[in-house]
């Protein structure tokens, strides 16, 4: 491996590498027959409907089922209030970041190609790596959470098919960790897809089956309501006199975690910039991204509420966490198994759509570092009789292996780790979604301090960060609790 003959500190490391715009560009003998862009490399060939299923495939997780239990901790007035709010602060600053994809002009100005990027652009090199920790610690534990909610599917089909075999009441235990091993070693040979440029087949399959699953959900809960077994609702919060055997000081937190599993649920800013670099440049990528934003977000608001309200009306105050595991090992059996399969591909597709960014921040960071290097820089074409088949790169190769087997193993470890992304993502929620863009929105629009405009964003901000550190306290008392039974590497259903 080569190195730099000048060398410069670890910040300077880091904007060069981090915060650079990209892995350095393919020389121009190897695209000769290829069209370039106006950054010199291959034509973008992303389109409106691509970018909406990256963004369904990342904004509509398997979070979708919890929002049941969340609009039962909160009450129908302040449930469905709070997920609306939320979907329509996602689609505002998303309509912010989207013009920050360019400049200074959010048409015509230079590309930035990752959130990171556009960051240190408009806002400094220190803003940049404040952002670029939060930015993919949160992306990297929400693969690591998407491994163990993929084992805990598998599982649950496992549980189904033996209740059904031996009846219902028979003690089915089952390991999640062989099923995080088996999704490991698959996300290993699906690593290998280059670039966000070749994820649209991936994306479209898994936002498909967000529909399926989701619509599952909603279908069941219809029927449990027109069977005449729905649940006990209210209006409002109910801190006292519930029937769910709860304190005072458990209902405050598990609102505080309810307002933060919605607010979570309609994140997808951290790959926002790097969907919209997928983008062809006609029409203009800001125009096309705000209306895939406006759809995506429409699509995933209706979903999120019909999953919510019905599943709410179908079971009450006793509205489970997962909502496909409140309706037992009966009749509808096979749609819970069906459900629970297409969650599995979905979450195979979207650990993919997560990891992208970070698989692509450690390769500029290299590629910026030991730019003469071989085992970093250079493509290995796999022909078979003449026919291209692979483009590898070695280090490519050997750095996402290293990441899924890291993931995996940290899984395996923390059976528990759900409790730590609620926290990281109360932690990343306010500056990924809410300040960065206000704040690159204010600093690129050059908007006065102390205006109407600049005292709204300001406030929008505020509010966030309240709400943010409100779900991270609830997250440490669920943390707190889990620590007391952990045990690492043991992990059943």
């Amino acid at each position: 491996m080569g190195s730099n003959t000048t060398r410069v500190s670890e910040l300077e490391m880091f904007e060069n590498g981090f915060c650079a715009s990209g892995l350095v560009s393919p020389r121009k003998d190897q695209l000769a027959e290829q069209e370039l862009d106006d950054d010199g490399r291959p034509k973008r060939t992303g389109t409106l409907w691509t970018a909406c299923a990256h963004i369904i495939t990342t904004a509509i997780g398997a979070g979708v089922l919890s929002l049941a239990w969340a609009v039962s901790q909160l009450g129908w007035i302040a449930g469905v209030g709070i997920l609306l709010l939320f979907s329509a602060i996602s689609l505002y600053t998303a309509n912010l970041l989207a013009d920050c994809y360019r400049s200074p002009d959010p048409v015509t100005g230079k590309r930035n190609h990752s959130y990171m990027e556009a960051v240190k652009t408009t806002l400094g090199g220190t803003m940049c790596m404040i952002c670029g920790w939060i930015q993919y610690g949160n992306l990297t534990s929400f693969v690591i959470g998407y491994t163990i909610t993929t084992a805990k599917s598998l599982v649950a089909i496992q549980k189904s098919y033996c209740h059904r075999k031996r009846g219902s009441n028979a003690p089915c235990k089952f390991s999640n960790n062989p099923h995080m091993i088996g999704l490991g070693i698959v996300e290993i040979f699906l690593s290998q897809i280059p670039n966000f440029h070749n994820l649209s087949w991936l994306s479209a399959v898994a936002a498909a089956m967000s529909f399926a699953y989701s619509t599952a959900g909603i279908g069941l809960s219809i029927h449990k309501i027109v069977t005449g077994r729905e649940g006990k609702t209210s209006l409002f919060i109910r801190v006292h006199g519930d029937d769910v055997g709860l304190s005072a000081a458990d209902k405050v937190w598990r609102m505080f975690t309810a307002a933060g599993d919605i607010a979570f649920a309609c994140i997808y800013a951290p790959v926002f910039i790097d969907i919209q670099d997928t983008l062809k440049s006609s029409p203009p990528e800001n125009k096309v991204m705000k209306r895939a934003s406006a759809i995506a977000v429409s699509v995933m608001t209706a979903f999120f509420m019909m999953c919510g309200s019905f599943g709410y009306a179908a079971f009450g105050d006793h509205a489970p966490e997962n909502l496909l595991a409140g309706f037992g090992f009966h009749q509808t059996s096979w749609v819970i198994d069906l459900a629970n399969f297409f969650i599995v591909v979905h979450l195979v597709g979207a650990y993919q759509v997560l990891a992208q960014p970070v698989f692509r921040a450690v390769e500029t960071w290299a590629s910026k570092t030991w730019p003469n290097s071989g085992f970093i820089t250079k493509e290995h074409i796999i022909s078979v009789y003449g026919k291209r088949l692979i483009i590898m790169n070695l280090f490519r190769l050997t750095w996402r292996t290293l990441f899924v087997v890291i993931v995996t193993v940290v899984a395996l470890a923390l059976p528990f780790f759900t409790d730590m992304i609620a926290l990281m993502g109360a932690i990343g929620y306010w500056p990924i979604v809410v300040y960065f863009p206000v704040e690159m929105h204010i600093a690129q629009n050059k908007i006065p301090k102390r205006t109407t405009k600049w005292a709204g964003l300001q406030l929008l901000s505020f509010v966030t960060f309240l709400i943010s550190l409100a779900a991270a306290c609830g997250a440490i008392q669920g943390l707190h609790k889990n620590l007391h039974t952990y045990e690492p590497f043991k992990s059943q259903d």
